[in-house]
C-alpha cells in the first residue's frame, strides 16, 4: 500500500481517479496502480528537485502522496486540463503554500518557462494526439539541468494480452471504464504483440467537436514514445512497473527518467 497519513488518505479516496485506481475493488488493478505510484515516488524523491510540476495531475494523487512523505519538494504545482479537477484538488489538498493547482493553459505564461527542476507526466501522453506540441511544452517548462519523469502504460507484447483479459473481466464486473476500451482484431493483436519502436497500428481518435481530441489506450506504443522523447530529452533510465526487474516488455507500465537537452542538441 502507498503510505499516507489518515487526513491524506481521506482526501485521496474522494479523488475521481484514485477511486478507480489505487482504491479499485479489483485487487490486481489496485495493486498495479499502487506500485506505479510507489515507483514514481521513489524516482522523484531520489532526484530531490526543489520545484516540481505534475503535468496532467488528474485528481492530485501523486502530489498528495509526495508531500505526505519525506524529501518533498519545496514547491509543487499540479496542472490539469479539466477545470473540475483543478477545483477539486484545490478544495481537497489546498491550504498549503507549497502545493497548488492550476489550469494547463496558465503554463503558457513566460514565468513558467524553465521553472521546474522536475516535471512529472503520469498516464497522460498515451492519450495525446498532438504529441510533438506537448513534448515541446514539457521541454520548455523544465529547467536547463532539470529532469522529466514520464509514466505510460505498456500496451504491446504479452502484457497487452494479459491487460485486455483483466479489462474484460473488470468490465463484466462493472469496474472502471473498461467496457469502453476500443476492441482489437486478430490482426491488431498480432501487430501489437510483435511491435517494435515504430507505430504498429492506427490509433482511434475521439472527441474534437466540443472538447479536445484524444486517444484511448488502443495502439499505444511505449517504445515509439521513447523515440519521440529523445528529440528533446536524453533518456537516462527506463524503469518497469509493477515489478522493475522483469523489464518493460513484461510490465504493465513503464517510467522514463529523462534529462533536458540543450537547444543546439535537438536543433
Amino acid at each position: 500500500m502507498v503510505s499516507s497519513n489518515g487526513t491524506t488518505e481521506k482526501a485521496l479516496r474522494d479523488g475521481h481517479y484514485a477511486a478507480k485506481q489505487i482504491f479499485c475493488r479489483d485487487w490486481l488493478i489496485a495493486w498495479s496502480h499502487r506500485r506505479r505510484f510507489e515507483v514514481g515516488l521513489q524516482l522523484a524523491r531520489r532526484l530531490q528537485g526543489r520545484r516540481l510540476l505534475d503535468y496532467g495531475c488528474g485528481d492530485g494523487t501523486f502530489l498528495a502522496l509526495l508531500h505526505a512523505g519525506a524529501a518533498a519538494p519545496a514547491e509543487s504545482t499540479g496542472a490539469e486540463l479539466d477545470p473540475f479537477q483543478v477545483e477539486s484538488c484545490t478544495r481537497r489538498f489546498g491550504g498549503r503554500n507549497e502545493l497548488r493547482f492550476i489550469s494547463i493553459a496558465e503554463l503558457d505564461a513566460d514565468s513558467y518557462r524553465g521553472r521546474y527542476d522536475i516535471v512529472t507526466c503520469m498516464e497522460v501522453l498515451e492519450h495525446v494526439v498532438d504529441l510533438e506540441r506537448i513534448i515541446t511544452q514539457l521541454w520548455a517548462l523544465t529547467s536547463d539541468d532539470g529532469r522529466l519523469l514520464v509514466s505510460v502504460p505498456v500496451e504491446t507484447g504479452v502484457a497487452l494480452i494479459l491487460k485486455q483479459a483483466a479489462r474484460r473481466v473488470a468490465g463484466w464486473r462493472g469496474i472502471g471504464d473498461y467496457p469502453g476500451t476500443s476492441g482489437y482484431t486478430l490482426r491488431d493483436y498480432w501487430a501489437s504483440v510483435f511491435a517494435g519502436a515504430a507505430q504498429h497500428i492506427e490509433r482511434p481518435i475521439y472527441g474534437g467537436e466540443v472538447g479536445p481530441s484524444f486517444h484511448d489506450h488502443k495502439g499505444f506504443n511505449w517504445m515509439a514514445l521513447r523515440e519521440r522523447l529523445r528529440g528533446r530529452f536524453s533518456i537516462d533510465e527506463t524503469v518497469a512497473s509493477p515489478i522493475p526487474w522483469l523489464g518493460p516488455r513484461l510490465a504493465t507500465q513503464v517510467w522514463f527518467v529523462a534529462r533536458k537537452k540543450k537547444p543546439e542538441a535537438h536543433a
